[in-house]
């Protein structure tokens, strides 16, 4: 069933903004007056109204027409087969759009509480990524693959290229969550190496070397987490868990 669709301005920026990957090659194809296999947007989409809508999709995943289409990178435009359903990103794009409708059209039930009605766009969740997954999971999926160092080597990966960016959260709070995880599992090598990260990423966090601390402790490396607590109070003196844990280490000892 086609269904009408109206999408905000953002992917009319978006078009004025995001250089399309074969400019050079725009006088040799042409936008269709009525584009074919259209299953979510109405007949009202041209070529002319559809264009800055999938330039706006490039930019909200941060992907290039062959993610969704038929096509070679590097070829021209007029070699692709765009009305043809082979890739499954296709439909699983027509899905999300039906998505996002159903969204925006229960969100028009709730009273809003500014003076604007929330919308959702594509870019809400993605910003600029193909799939809008957490660094927490997307280094979780890595360390199921490949182990920490392949955790590790996402992380540096992400963080090359997102950071500074809202697609994710590089704050210390993210990858004490993976270090926490990995505890979880007594996978405490790994633990320990992810919060030896965060130290080197936020050495004036007093949390991050209570965190390495606490990954010690529970491998029963009792000398090294004595060491990171005091790190941890050298950077704040009141922080009260390396403080009792500290405490409890030294009242232990012979």
């Amino acid at each position: 069933m086609k269904t009408s669709f109206r999408l905000g301005p953002w992917v009319l920026a978006a078009a004025a903004s995001c250089s399309l990957p074969l400019a050079a090659q725009q006088d040799e194809w042409k936008w269709p007056d009525q584009p074919k296999n259209l299953k979510v947007f109405g007949p009202e989409f041209t070529g002319k109204r559809l264009q800055p809508v999938m330039t706006g999709f490039t930019r909200a995943l941060g992907v290039r027409c062959t993610y969704c289409h038929v096509g070679e990178e590097g070829k021209p435009l007029t070699t692709y087969d765009f009305a043809s359903d082979e890739k499954p990103n296709k439909d699983r794009a027509r899905e999300m759009l039906r998505m996002l409708k159903d969204i925006n059209e229960h969100l028009k039930k709730i009273t809003p509480s500014g003076e604007k009605r929330v919308n959702m766009w594509c870019h809400t969740c993605h910003q600029g990524r193909p799939k809008p997954t957490t660094l927490e999971e997307e280094m979780s999926e890595a360390y199921g693959r490949g182990g920490i160092s392949a955790a590790l080597a996402r992380y540096k990966e992400l963080r090359e290229k997102f950071y500074g960016r809202a697609g994710y959260d590089f704050s210390e709070r993210s990858l004490n969550g993976i270090g926490y995880e990995l505890l979880g599992k007594k996978d405490y090598d790994s633990a320990i190496a992810v919060f030896k990260e965060n130290t080197a990423q936020f050495p004036r966090s007093a949390n991050t070397w209570d965190s390495l601390a606490e990954g010690y402790l529970a491998a029963g490396n009792k000398t090294e987490a004595a060491a990171n607590y005091r790190k941890a109070l050298a950077i704040d003196p009141k922080f009260s868990n390396s403080l009792e844990k500290l405490k409890q280490l030294e009242e232990k000892q012979p």
